[in-house]
């Protein structure tokens, strides 16, 4: 894959790239969704309430603004080796935000790619994000996407997050996405669907938990259609309140692969989980697994543990981490 109508910057444009001052609820939302550390240095790109507000690149990452429609374009060059692009959103005011972000990785590139959406909602009106991100992988790479949604603030209005992301991968190409809903968020439909061609290999990992009435959709496409492709999709979900989740993984083998699902859920309260693992094989050497299994904390875990002086919400919450972990 070649990068086009891109010039990588040199170092000097580097340490031209302006820092902006970021008021303290921007500071502190940036800490709950970028588990990396967010720097203004090297590649980065961070959009607040709908505006890129500050942008840097790195000698092997380039980000170009969009000129047909909100969001960015990220150029990744083949001899990024180890390297990190921040890109996350925050939204601290009211309204609706869309962005489209497409990346474009060269063969051979080794990166990680730190997204997520935070929402500090103090108003009455409907604060939501909907990131449409698509990620054209080439050959030989090896790419970790994290993605971690969080929502705060004392306001009534719903805090809606609609994130889409399709992920085309390269021959002999890792692809690990690792996608967390951390808390707060009323409301989300997440829509996934991944293309692996020949022994490219695909790993998820899906963590999410809901509390009182939010809801929570997710559903997943993995095509599994190069020889020898292979992905694992593992999903972990806690559900609280009276909230509601779905998770709908699909596996298609259209060639010799294997493929994994496995979904566990921590079901409390009055809430309600729907896993829904389907599996579709159309070739004779396709191999697909799937497992679900939804329960209650197990009492065994709470007694142990309250012998050692925790009280019961204590212990449920000991014994949630240790299962979103």
């Amino acid at each position: 894959m070649e990068l086009k109508n891109t010039e990588l910057k040199n170092d000097k444009s580097q340490a031209e790239s302006k820092k902006v001052d970021l008021d303290k609820v921007t500071q502190d939302v940036l800490k709950m969704i970028d588990s990396y550390g967010f720097r203004q240095e090297g590649a980065y790109n961070l959009r607040l309430n709908g505006m890129a507000v500050c942008h840097g690149d790195s000698r092997h990452i380039n980000i170009v603004k969009k000129e047909d429609k909100p969001g960015i374009d990220i150029h990744i060059s083949g001899e990024a080796k180890n390297e990190q692009v921040h890109i996350p959103v925050v939204m601290s005011k009211e309204g609706v935000d869309i962005v489209y972000n497409d990346f474009y990785i060269e063969d051979g590139a080794d990166v990680t790619i730190i997204a997520g959406c935070g929402i500090h909602g103090e108003g009455c009106s409907e604060t939501r994000h909907d990131g449409i991100h698509a990620f054209h992988v080439g050959k030989g790479c090896n790419v970790k996407y994290v993605e971690n949604h969080y929502a705060e603030g004392n306001g009534t209005g719903q805090k809606v997050l609609n994130p889409v992301t399709k992920i085309y991968v390269g021959e002999d190409s890792v692809f690990t996405l690792e996608t967390t809903q951390i808390r707060g968020v009323d409301s989300t439909e997440r829509e996934n669907y991944i293309e692996l061609a020949d022994n490219a290999k695909l790993f998820v990992t899906e963590k999410l938990m809901t509390d009182e009435g939010q809801t929570a959709v997710s559903n997943m496409e993995v095509e599994l259609n190069g020889e020898n492709s292979s992905a694992r999709i593992v999903s972990r979900s806690v559900g609280k309140g009276t909230s509601k989740q779905v998770f709908h993984p699909k596996a298609i083998g259209n060639n010799r692969c294997h493929a994994h699902i496995q979904c566990d859920s921590i079901i409390m309260d009055q809430a309600e989980i729907s896993s829904i693992p389907e599996i579709d094989a159309r070739h004779v050497d396709a191999q697909i697994i799937h497992e679900a299994a939804i329960g209650r904390i197990n009492d065994e875990q709470l007694v142990k543990l309250r012998t050692f002086g925790l009280s019961e919400e204590e212990a449920e919450s000991v014994i949630i981490e240790s299962f979103l972990k």
